[in-house]
């Protein structure tokens, strides 16, 4: 397999595991937080699919997803360039998705996107420069297992706290 089937199958897989935190919870659910400084499903979720979404979008040259439909305010928010970094408790709390649906449209509508991409792409695409702010330069390829990476993460810590619930 080449690097582009790799990061194929591993974007492949995270819709599964984004259904098991989801699927079939109640917006106050989707809210519950263990701890009042921890981390809701509803919004680990959102910022899973944020990042892939603005990081994607960025090595793309395209708009994001997020910001071309009604997203943030089924999401309870109003600000379309949001992805979570640097939220705070109260940030967190301020994250409402109206129903486990709305999280699970915007993910595959981002993830399915990305999909797209890396169909299009060459193996030797994936050597692009895309980041010039870290030393060395970040490329392509490695952007992308760094938003997998990020996803996972999220999505597992939101089958957790669903444990938990």
């Amino acid at each position: 397999m080449d690097a582009k089937g790799v990061l194929t199958d591993a974007f492949g897989r995270l819709p599964e595991l984004v259904h098991l935190a989801v699927d079939d919870l109640t917006p106050d659910q989707l809210r519950w937080r263990p701890a009042d400084e921890a981390n809701s499903i509803g919004w680990l979720v959102w910022h899973l699919t944020r990042v892939q979404d603005d990081h994607v979008a960025d090595v793309m040259g395209a708009e994001q997803v997020y910001a071309t439909g009604d997203w943030a305010p089924r999401f309870g928010l109003k600000d379309t360039t949001e992805t979570g970094y640097g939220h705070d408790a109260s940030r967190v709390a301020s994250v409402a998705p109206e129903s486990a649906q709305v999280l699970l449209d915007y993910f595959e509508a981002v993830n399915d996107r990305t999909l797209g991409y890396l169909a299009g792409l060459r193996d030797d695409d994936l050597d692009r420069i895309v980041d010039t702010n870290w030393d060395p330069p970040v490329t392509l390829g490695t952007r992308l297992v760094s938003v997998y990476d990020d996803d996972a993460q999220h999505a597992g810590q939101a089958a957790y706290v669903r444990g938990l619930l």
